[in-house]
């Protein structure tokens, strides 16, 4: 099936150096991003989520370094094409970095300037990549404030980041993101600090700013309760590895590999009141040594013998959903999903 792909990630292998041993973040990971989409990327901590975000900026550490695949950026149809991943220099990087993909990170306070106004800095990602100054600068950071949602833009203008809340603080990025008028706008965990109510403005609001401006967005979490809403497409995350892709619905009612049950299952919505909350046993493997099999093997009490030999190769389930687990080799024998995602299904099941 052929769709309009803006992003697409191709056998990305990046590995980290440190006190000269190599770290494997990212494993031969490929991945399409379709233009106008909302794509979920879901993970534990340290499953190689913000790597992938941060090569897709060029900002990966000094020690990290793409050695396989491409990272291919198609603007328009029409236009040219570019493998992001050949890209060495702040200047090669100056076209793309904000103009055409922002990010918007986990805590404000560590990407806002706390020594310049928020009018500075709003007017400063307007200089650089919309070539707009003086009052025209001025009149489109009010309007980008008043945009997100913050009240009295023109007194906002000239206060600090430590005069805003949280919430606010993470609209003002938002605002900034959005004044270099991108195409792909990259939330890293951008709820993280904030309590359950704006926790949901913000992501209604990164919601509302998608659809007036025809942005493709990529979510960066580790819950997947917060994207149920909001998603269009999830991709789940573990070791370096993408483990299943699909459709949310197909993520959540129809998963087929173990590492997302048990993601599914450690949901608070699902459990039962007064009873014991899942947790995943185990710890996510050491990517300083070298992965055997299916990475997520030694934690699944459902694992085949063969998980721990061989790596399983993608097994497609539908022509937008697919997952990397031998459960669905046709030799395979029949293994039913825990209890919580069974009765997750019945639950949709049984909605009219």
């Amino acid at each position: 099936m052929q769709k309009d792909w803006i992003l697409q990630v191709k056998n990305l292998d990046i590995c980290f150096t440190l006190r000269g041993r190599r770290l494997h973040a990212l494993r031969d990971i490929s991945l399409n991003v379709q233009r106008g989409e909302s794509l979920a990327i879901v993970g534990e901590s340290g499953s190689g989520k913000s790597v992938l975000a941060k090569s897709l900026l060029g900002l990966l550490d000094a020690n990290g370094r793409i050695v396989n695949g491409q990272i291919l950026y198609n603007p328009q149809n029409g236009e040219a094409q570019r493998d992001l991943a050949t890209l060495r220099s702040e200047k090669d990087w100056l076209p793309y970095r904000g103009g055409e993909i922002a990010i918007v990170m986990q805590d404000p306070l560590t990407s806002l300037n706390p020594l310049m106004t928020i009018g500075k800095q709003i007017t400063e990602a307007l200089r650089i990549h919309q070539n707009q100054h003086g009052e025209a600068a001025k009149k489109a950071a009010l309007a980008f404030l008043d945009d997100v949602g913050i009240t009295e833009p023109e007194r906002r203008l000239r206060q600090h980041p430590h005069e805003f809340s949280g919430g606010m603080r993470q609209r003002v990025a938002i605002a900034i993101a959005m004044a270099c008028h991108p195409r792909i706008l990259i939330c890293d965990e951008p709820t993280t600090a904030l309590d359950v109510t704006i926790q949901a403005q913000i992501l209604g609001l990164i919601k509302r700013m998608q659809l007036k401006y025809g942005l493709t967005t990529i979510y960066i979490t580790h819950d997947l309760g917060v994207v149920a809403n909001i998603a269009d497409r999830i991709a789940v995350m573990y070791a370096g590895d993408f483990v299943e892709i699909g459709a949310c619905e197909e993520i959540f009612y129809d998963s087929r590999h173990p590492y997302t049950w048990a993601l599914l299952s450690s949901l608070p919505q699902l459990g039962s009141k007064g009873g014991e909350l899942y947790t995943i046993a185990g710890t996510p493997p050491n990517l300083f040594e070298e992965t055997t099999g299916d990475a997520f093997a030694p934690r699944n009490p459902r694992a085949l013998k063969i998980d721990f030999l061989s790596r399983p190769p993608i097994f497609e389930i539908s022509p937008t959903h697919s997952a990397r687990t031998w459960l669905l080799d046709s030799r395979a024998p029949k293994v039913d999903p825990p209890p919580y995602i069974l009765s997750l299904r019945e639950r949709r099941n049984l909605q009219p």
